[in-house]
Order: C-alpha cells, then structure tokens, then sequence
C-alpha cells in the first residue's frame, strides 16, 4: 500500500528579508518601552535596561532573540568575568525581562518570521548569583550618635557659614530621627510640613523611593523623636538667612547657596548634604570617619525605633518599604535582645521542668 502525501495546508511563507527583521526589531524594542512605561517604572530605569540591551545587542552582533545559553554563557563568563557583580545582575535582568515580552507578545510573529521559538539564553545553571549591595550597614550606638550632634550643634555657633551648617545638621537629624532618604529630604518644600496633622505633625514625602523603579511613592511621615523641634528651630531661625521667600510655590526646606535664574533659592544638591554630613562626622565622631552615610542614620532610626518596642509593620510605613522583608534588614540590634530572648526561653523550661517533677 503506497503512502499518502501529506501536505501541510498551512500558507507557505517565505523567509522573512534582512529588512524586514531589522524594522521588527525595531518594532519589538519600541514596543518594549512603551510596556515597561506603562508599567509605571521611571525613565531612569527604562534608559538602564535599554543601556543594557544594546551593549549586549553590541557584543552579540544579532538580533538577542538568536541567543543561546552557549552564548550567553561566553558573555557573563567571559566578557563580564571581571565586572561589578551589580553590572551582571542588571544586564541579566534587562535580558531575561526583554526575553519574558517577546514570549508575551511577539511569539506567533517572531516564529512566524524567523522559524524560531521564544528561548531565554539565562537560565538556572548560567544566571548571575548575588545581589546588587551585599554590604552590611551596621549604625553607631545611640549614645555615640548623640554625642556627634550634639558636638556638631556646639560648633554652629562658630562656623564660617552658619546658614548652610545648619541645613546640613538639620537634614542629617531628620534622616536619623525619622529614616528619611537623603533625597526624599532635599526634594522637601516648606509647604510640606504638615504641623496640624497628628500628635506630632507630618511630612509630606512627595519623592520616596518606588519599589523596582516604579516612580515616586508619596508617604505622610510623623515628626518622631522630637523632629518637629529641630525643623521649628531650622525655620525659624535659619532659613530665613538664605533670602528666599517663604510664600513662594515650591520654597525648598532646604535651599542651596546659589540661585536660580528668577533670583529665587536654588534646592540643596545631593552632594552637599553628604559631603556636610561626611566632613561633621570626621570632626565629630572620627571613628566613623568616611562610613558615616545618610543611608547609615536611616538603618539607626529603623533600629532604634526596634528596639524602643515599635513592630515592623509600623517602621515599613515610616521608612516607606513595599515589603516588610525590606524592613527588616536595616534592623541592627546592637543591645542583649537575643541573649534575653535566650534566658527568658531557658527560665520557661526550668518551669515547665519544675511542674513534671512535682
């Protein structure tokens, strides 16, 4: 019996020109954009990964939907063997999110033009290992923070420049009594203290920090730790000394030396704060030298507020975590919590122990 031939009725398509892959590419890429935009992450965040696309678009020479685990092995294995363990995270990522939107969306059209199936060359066996800061940022003791400010605030009355002095030491406070970021802090306005809110007043934190790129997430954080009187004070009797207007829209909290071009105050920079705070810290507490961060007197206000007996949910609000996982690694406990812990565990079997053999 002779055997059929079968045919495939699906329409034969040619293979698709080197055109008409290179505007597919293109197409994809755009497309790529606009998904993570729409996702709401930052601009920031979409130019990194697309920084990070091309340099591997650069080394493949291909489109990256041609990549296999072979070559993705050479790229991290080789050409980033020596690379920041940040930079391989990063690019893995970028690849492996580029590769998840190509099965989501250009599967059919992709097959359909190339022949090819959706395949991400990272896998289990070659994916980067690490994380990006695996540093830990253990804080000073609080009676060691206490004596840095207090001999900080004793040299205001001496200082050179009092005005910017005092925004630096005023800023470096609010970060370790209530864990603000430093750029949460220099992105602050006047109107954004909330004085009739609470016990204590409030901070409108309009800039925090969004979970994976996100965008800005907007928080209210309580003045705690005796904040409100340091910003009173701040207010009161310094900003006035920068010569900027304080019924203007959008007056910094804390304004910088130079102007903008209406004569208005200019907003502090990032690295005046941290280099105001790095300076102090070698005058003032020597062993911290270069290690005292506004990162570091954000990780002392979490353990502190811990240790004061406020729960991890409460301190995620206030330090403005999307995860309390997140929350709980700046927790530094510098006290006998755990060797408590350890007595208290033993006394309660010794009771136990005491009532079995009665």
């Amino acid at each position: 019996m002779a055997l059929a031939v079968v045919r495939d009725l699906r329409e034969y398509r040619a293979p698709a020109s080197s055109e008409e892959l290179e505007e597919f590419e293109v197409d994809v890429l755009a497309g790529f954009v606009l998904a993570r935009a729409s996702a709401g992450l930052t601009d920031g965040t979409i130019r990194g990964d697309l920084s990070n696309l091309d340099q591997l678009r650069t080394w493949f020479g291909r489109p990256l939907w041609e990549m296999e685990p072979t070559d993705a092995d050479d790229y991290f294995g080789r050409v980033l063997r020596s690379s920041p363990s940040g930079t391989r995270l990063a690019r893995s990522q970028a690849l492996r999110t580029y590769f998840e939107y190509l099965e989501l969306r250009h599967a059919v059209e992709l097959h359909s033009l190339t022949g090819r199936g959706v395949a991400c060359p990272i896998d289990e066996i070659n994916r980067p290992r690490g994380t990006k800061d695996p540093r830990l940022r253990i804080p000073p003791r609080a009676e060691e923070l206490a004596r840095f400010f207090a001999g900080w605030a004793a040299e205001l009355t001496s200082c050179r420049k009092f005005a910017p002095s005092a925004r630096n030491y005023t800023a470096a406070k609010l970060m370790a009594d209530v864990g603000l970021r430093v750029n949460e802090a220099r992105s602050l306005d006047l109107a954004d203290i909330r004085w009739e809110l609470g016990r204590f007043g409030k901070l409108h934190v309009r800039y925090g920090k969004g979970s994976r790129g996100s965008g800005p997430k907007e928080r209210m954080v309580p003045l705690l730790n005796h904040a409100g009187e340091t910003l009173r004070w701040f207010i009161e009797d310094v900003w006035g000394q920068f010569g900027d207007d304080h019924t203007r829209h959008g007056a910094p909290l804390f304004p910088s030396e130079r102007k903008n071009a209406d004569g208005s105050r200019a907003r502090v920079g990032y690295d005046a704060l941290r280099s105001g705070l790095a300076v102090a810290a070698s005058a003032h507490l020597p062993a911290w030298s270069g290690r005292l961060t506004p990162h570091v007197l954000r990780h002392f206000c979490a353990s502190e507020l811990y240790l004061n007996g406020v729960d991890l949910i409460a301190i995620q609000e206030l330090l403005g975590h999307a995860w309390v996982a997140t929350t709980s690694a700046p927790l530094h406990v510098h006290r006998t919590r755990i060797e408590e812990a350890w007595l208290a565990g033993q006394e309660r079997a010794a009771k136990r122990l005491e009532g079995l053999l009665r």
